[in-house]
């Protein structure tokens, strides 16, 4: 039995081997992507996720010989598909598993892409202004600062550049897990943000979850996900809500839980 303390390099660490194990058990988002979608794919039909529906026209446009990061984005799912629409892909993840997804998908359909394993929090082996896009699906929830993502896009970033994010509405963080009063019909607040489960939850609910294998993640406010990307000087260019198709969460039911954000590298500074 591993027991997790506050250490984020723990948790971290923790997450890492959870996220290696959910690759190698087919979760939704370690399921490699067809033949048929990277053949679609290279005749110019194909859709990047952010959230479970389609970006909105115009935030991805044409991507062939566009240098595009896939931040915390391993699976083979988004990288292959981008590559095989013409773009040059590099696909950086703290999980070796998801990235091994995207490494045999590449094999199996001839693909050129680079495949990096690390920290989201830390892009240092990328030189300043080196992609053309950032695209950054639902991940920062499992880091506890994300000040350093939305840095580390901008610096990446070549002047003109698009980061394309998603997120959850916070609000999925602050009601009680308790079943009882989701089957009532019932949302109890119980958390403020910012939320760490391995700070809000009771410890024998947490070391449960570590026993199971399971990510432990992190709620961050609106401000900390889009002001947060105003600060270090992206101007944002577009704002995307969308449903989740399979309610985890009551809530879920009644608002559109998912959000993403596509932002622009200004040539002003912040």
């Amino acid at each position: 039995m591993q027991d997790i303390s506050s250490s984020n390099l723990d948790i971290i660490d923790h997450n890492r081997q959870a996220w290696d194990r959910q690759a190698s058990q087919d979760c939704e988002w370690s399921r490699p992507v067809t033949r048929e979608m990277i053949a679609d794919a290279r005749k110019g039909q194909w859709q990047a996720r952010l959230t479970p529906g389609d970006l909105p026209e115009g935030w991805l446009p044409d991507v062939k010989g566009k240098k595009i990061l896939c931040l915390a984005s391993a699976g083979g799912q988004q990288a292959p598909t981008l590559a095989a629409a013409g773009a040059d892909v590099t696909v950086f993840d703290l999980s070796e598993g998801q990235l091994e997804q995207d490494r045999r998908v590449a094999e199996r359909e001839g693909l050129s892409l680079l495949t990096v394993q690390g920290d989201m929090r830390d892009l240092a082996t990328f030189a300043d202004e080196t992609f053309d896009i950032v695209f950054h699906p639902i991940s920062n929830l499992y880091v506890p600062d994300i000040q350093p993502v939305w840095r580390e896009c901008h610096r990446v970033l070549k002047t003109g550049g698009r980061l394309l994010s998603s997120f959850y509405n916070p609000i999925v963080f602050v009601g009680d897990r308790d079943p009882a009063h989701a089957e009532k019909g019932l949302i109890r607040p119980a958390y403020r943000l910012p939320f760490a489960e391995v700070e809000h939850l009771a410890p024998d609910v947490v070391q449960a979850k570590v026993d199971r294998g399971e990510a432990l993640v992190f709620g961050h406010s609106l401000s900390a996900q889009i002001e947060g990307q105003l600060k270090v000087g992206f101007l944002l260019a577009g704002f995307h809500e969308d449903w989740q198709p399979s309610a985890r969460f009551l809530i879920d039911r009644f608002v559109p839980t998912f959000i993403a954000t596509f932002a622009i590298k200004s040539d002003l500074h912040p």
